[in-house]
């Protein structure tokens, strides 16, 4: 099936730009926005075509999400991460996806997976209580994705920990307002959520490890290769493509301010020099960016379609490649905005605003560094990786 979602992104690009200011002022996507990004397919990309996805190469659905993110940070942020939630629900109980998608296969589901609950057993389920941070785009979200430890009868994590993914719908979680005050990716509406006592059905509750390991797809019975990419690329590629394309805004924006400026000593940007090195060096090294992230995804891709097993090695080096991308971008971004002039840093520049999202991109915990260099590093000298910290994400 082919992939119109980037060219229905191109078609309302005026539209996310125009609505960009309000998404600032409420916190998070204007609800006209969110219908539209719906209609255009970006969270349909990686969903099941049972339930009306286009089961699209990841490739497309990163090049969808740096696009929509060049346009306007947290639309791109948002698409990123709601957009990865239906790959992991197709290889979910079938159960579950027919609740979630069966009625309106536009359903949006939110996260986060961070284990910040506990989840304790009971008759044919768990009951879940805890607080999560971070939750993007929730407000047009109508299910969750939560992360949980296992949970003794006393409510506190059992040990050795147990990590878990359940599933809740949207009458079974409370959004707390006001908690996404911040100073970049304003838009996305990143709030709190708070469960209390919530019952979990079984079915609606994923083995974090078999998730991450790959095995959870197996047991479902996935064919697609799709469904069965590692984890450790797929959740991360909507993160760090929205931080990529938020970069690109920053350089599109830049250029276009730039274009007729004149510096500091009266001379045209167009006639400095040092300027224009800059500019062509941060393009240059944001493009690079993003090709390694695409063929790093193209290159993963290609072995699970041999039936090729993707080894800790690969994943690590492939999410040290993915991390050191984003890392690149926004170094090269700040080197655009700083030679912008003190008139970038007015709110009514959009320069500053794609900026300050692309720093906030960077915070992600997708993007922390030392865990994943490590790991990668000692794969790379053949030792083996000790399982804990630096195995998490990978």
């Amino acid at each position: 099936m082919p992939n119109p979602a980037i060219d229905n992104i191109e078609a309302i690009a005026e539209e996310l730009r125009a609505g960009a200011e309000e998404g600032e002022s409420l916190g998070r996507l204007p609800d006209d926005m969110a219908k539209r990004l719906k209609q255009a397919g970006i969270i349909r990309l990686l969903q099941r075509k049972k339930y009306n996805g286009y089961e699209a190469h990841p490739r497309e659905f990163a090049e969808t999400v740096m696009k929509t993110a060049s346009i306007y940070g947290s639309a791109g942020w948002v698409g990123g991460i709601v957009g990865v939630h239906p790959w992991q629900l197709a290889f979910a109980d079938p159960q579950v996806q027919e609740e979630i998608l069966g009625e309106d296969t536009d359903t949006w589901q939110a996260s986060p997976y961070m284990p910040a609950g506990v989840a304790v057993p009971a008759d044919g389920g768990f009951v879940l209580n805890g607080r999560w941070q971070f939750s993007s785009g929730t407000d047009h979200c109508d299910w969750i994705f939560l992360g949980a430890l296992l949970g003794g009868q006393d409510g506190q994590p059992l040990m050795p920990p147990h990590s878990m993914h359940v599933i809740l719908p949207r009458s079974d979680y409370e959004i707390i307002g006001g908690s996404w005050d911040v100073v970049g990716l304003r838009g996305t509406g990143s709030k709190d959520i708070v469960v209390k006592d919530a019952f979990v059905p079984a079915y609606r509750v994923m083995d974090a490890d078999k998730v991450i390991d790959g095995s959870a797809a197996r047991e479902y019975g996935v064919t697609e290769t799709l469904y069965k990419m590692p984890w450790s690329t797929i959740f991360p590629l909507g993160i760090t493509s929205a931080t990529i394309g938020i970069c690109e805004g920053v350089l599109a924006a830049g250029i276009g301010y730039q274009r007729n400026r004149v510096g500091a000593t009266g001379t045209l940007v167009k006639d400095d020099p040092y300027v224009l090195h800059a500019l062509s060096d941060s393009a240059s090294e944001i493009d690079a960016a993003r090709q390694q992230l695409l063929s790093n995804v193209d290159r993963v891709w290609d072995k699970v379609d041999r039936g090729e097993e993707i080894d800790f090695a690969t994943r690590a080096r492939i999410r040290r490649d993915q991390a050191r991308a984003a890392w690149r971008a926004v170094r090269a971004a700040d080197e655009i905005f700083d030679r912008a002039g003190g008139n970038a840093l007015r709110m009514d520049n959009p320069l500053q605003r794609f900026w300050r999202d692309a720093h906030a991109g960077l915070h992600h915990a997708i993007h922390v560094t030392s865990t994943t260099y490590h790991a990668a590093a000692l794969a790379s000298l053949n030792v083996e990786v000790p399982q804990g910290p630096l195995r998490v994400m990978i």
